[in-house]
């Protein structure tokens, strides 16, 4: 991309079913990216491991929301010894935390007292999450943000989790994977939708009903 990342042209490429990433946090020049086929996590059919619903109930973590855009960006940024290589740039770093005074950037945290164990962030539109990256720094720290995030999203009204590809660590809590194709004609339609992630009153609900009993699971 020969242009500098804005956040205009993060919120219009998404639109069009398109997200920037570099080959490397080093490398200084960002690509839009679209996959041929688009992993999703159908909200109305998420699915929570039996361990992990309790861990969920214990309230192990204390979890926040959008206080530590910033820190949160720069841990998923940051290479790990599973992770030695990401995608995460200055370019990309910045023209996401430029969408914090829009409201369209949101993060997710779990915190152990005043350390930041894990989270994710993404972008919200319309109808949409667009989850862009997450980190642990303790075990199962992201797992826990990614359940208050689907209670989150469920309770404003979203209609489409976008997870860009389908790993076999989403796969554990029901994303599929769909053709582009059919992306877009899923993305038309959440888009026209007005959500609220910030509809608080509604979470607490939504997370009891995520975290019932289901069949039998590892």
């Amino acid at each position: 991309m020969g242009e500098e990342l804005t956040p205009s042209l993060v919120l219009a490429g998404y639109t069009f079913g398109v997200f920037p990433m570099a080959r490397d946090r080093d490398d200084p020049q960002v690509h839009f990216v679209e996959p041929e086929i688009r992993g999703i996590i159908p909200l109305d059919a998420f699915h929570v491991p039996r361990r992990l619903r309790r861990l969920v109930r214990r309230g192990t973590f204390d979890i926040r929301t959008d206080t530590a855009f910033t820190k949160v960006i720069d841990l998923c940024a940051a290479p790990t010894e599973a992770r030695p290589e990401t995608w995460i740039n200055s370019a990309i770093r910045n023209a996401y935390l430029a969408l914090v005074p829009s409201g369209h950037l949101h993060t997710v945290e779990a915190w152990d007292g005043d350390r930041l164990v894990g989270g994710l962030y993404g972008v919200a539109l319309g109808g949409v999450f667009f989850g862009e990256s997450m980190f642990s720094r303790a075990d199962n720290a992201s797992k826990v943000a990614l359940v208050h995030l689907v209670a989150r999203l469920r309770a404003g009204g979203f209609l489409l989790l976008d997870c860009q590809w389908r790993t076999d660590h989403l796969h554990q809590f029901g994303c599929v994977e769909i053709a582009q194709d059919r992306f877009k004609s899923l993305l038309r339609d959440a888009l026209r939708v007005h959500a609220d992630f910030n509809r608080h009153s509604a979470v607490a609900t939504e997370l009891d009903r995520i975290l019932r009993p289901g069949p039998p699971t590892a």
